[in-house]
């Protein structure tokens, strides 16, 4: 049997490709958009893909289904209960799916979303037993699914379905096989994921805290205390994959934008200008109004956090291989309106004579001068509930970064406000969308609480 787990960085995302050189098939399972991996693998090792097998309707990145039917013709796996309007077969409860010497058995797993499914699978080379279960959405490395996706109406449905799944029906199964999720570590559809991409399903129950709760009662009192914020992209994408992903080709091309011409764009409706730069180059010198979501290892997870599905987006990058590899990540998670990138960066701005703003970077020590001034600034902290209550600066005013998104900054802070998260990164976010929201004296903390704390300066929990 062929078996090749594949992630997508940025995301969190892991996706499969299992077959048998031997009968020349594979499947691919929760397949990320940009599908060129899945054909290169299938091309080397001599297979034609002939299924795709959707454990769930993904709410934080688009499918690649759709573009792997379009390259190849083969049909894609789904539960009824997805409610999908594009072509498919159905996924059932003790279904079976072979590939060759890959022999795939559907378990009903609902719990994330009401249409998740399992796949037992075993290597009919060795053994019809199963070897490993490729568990979507519901169990991962060190974690388990988030049931709130489907909405607020079943969420305590959607509770006893996952602990009905984890805690029943997988409890069933033996302990020695190995567990392959949909997410690992940076994905926002847990929290407290691993970065390993296997684990066993003995050592989980044994090591993963949410499998160890003795009864009901107790684990949907910690579920429901420790849903992570929901990005304003996951409606969107969820749609998205229910409707089936419009194709890459029926995108925007590429293009490079003059200055003149990245003006004039910004001035049509809904246009975001994502300045994806560090946050020293940013906050030395940015076009006014634009938003600071730096090109880091989770970029599409803080875009998704940050930027309306629906907007139309200009790049500004460090240089044209990372505006081309922004607009991959973009892609990914369904934000295809993308009107172009600046031609030369922030450079060929500022020779053009436009107007350039900055966003100081304040260090610590500044900081701490401050607060102890006659004016001492705002000190707004953005970072999780969780991270706050572990501490934070005496005299700092505790603001939640998903709750300032969900709400938008919608009045202007007065007076000096110094913005700060754990690291610097946030911090920019938020002090960027202060600013062009009309706050004129806004700075970011550099470096954060992490820097906070190792400058030795005073923290107070809660």
């Amino acid at each position: 049997m062929y078996f090749k787990q594949i992630q997508t960085p940025g995301l969190g995302c892991f996706s499969y490709v299992l077959g048998c050189p031997a009968k020349r098939v594979c499947v691919v399972v929760d397949p990320r958009r940009d599908i060129d991996c899945y054909l290169e693998i299938a091309r080397d090792e001599g297979m034609r893909i002939t299924g795709v097998i959707e454990t769930h309707l993904h709410a934080d990145h688009v499918s690649g289904g759709q573009e792997l039917r379009a390259a190849t013709g083969a049909p894609i796996y789904i539960h009824p209960g997805a409610g999908v309007d594009y072509p498919h077969e159905p996924l059932l409860e003790g279904q079976i799916i072979e590939a060759g010497a890959a022999r795939m058995e559907v378990l009903y797993t609902p719990g994330h979303t009401p249409n998740s499914v399992s796949l037992l699978v075993s290597d009919l080379v060795r053994s019809p037993d199963p070897a490993m279960i490729l568990t979507g959405d519901v169990l991962f490395v060190g974690d388990i699914g988030r049931p709130d996706l489907a909405g607020a109406a079943i969420l305590d449905e959607q509770v006893q379905n996952l602990y009905d799944s984890l805690y029943v029906k997988l409890a069933k199964l033996p302990p020695e096989l190995e567990v392959y999720p949909a997410h690992g570590q940076g994905s926002l559809c847990g929290r407290g994921m691993s970065a390993k991409g296997v684990s066993t399903l003995g050592y989980e129950r044994r090591a993963n805290a949410m499998l160890r709760f003795a009864d009901f009662a107790a684990f949907k009192k910690a579920v429901l205390s420790r849903l992570p914020a929901r990005p304003k992209s996951f409606s969107h994408i969820i749609e998205t994959n229910r409707r089936g992903a419009p194709l890459r080709d029926s995108c925007p091309l590429e293009r490079e934008l003059s200055p003149e011409r990245f003006a004039a764009l910004m001035e049509v409706p809904d246009t975001v200008v994502i300045d994806s730069r560090d946050a020293a180059a940013y906050g030395g010198a940015h076009i006014p109004g634009s938003l600071n979501i730096g090109f880091e290892k989770q970029l599409a997870n803080w875009v998704g956090m940050s930027v309306a599905p629906g907007a139309k987006i200009c790049i500004v990058a460090a240089d044209r291989e990372r505006a081309s590899a922004m607009r991959l990540e973009l892609f990914r998670i369904g934000y295809d309106d993308i009107l172009g990138h600046l031609a030369g960066g922030m450079s060929a701005w500022t020779l053009s004579g436009r107007p350039v703003a900055s966003l100081p970077q304040m260090s610590v020590h500044d900081l701490a001068a401050a607060l102890a001034g006659k004016t001492p600034p705002l000190l707004l902290d953005v970072r999780t509930d969780a991270e706050w209550e572990d501490g934070h600066a005496p005299q700092a005013v505790h603001r939640p970064f998903a709750d300032i998104l969900e709400r938008g900054p919608d009045v202007c802070l007065t007076g000096p406000v110094a913005v700060v998260c754990g690291s610097g990164y946030r911090s920019n976010i938020i002090g960027s969308a202060l600013a062009a929201s009309g706050c004129a004296d806004v700075r970011s903390v550099a470096g954060g609480m992490i820097a906070w704390t190792r400058a030795g300066l005073p923290t107070v929990t809660s």
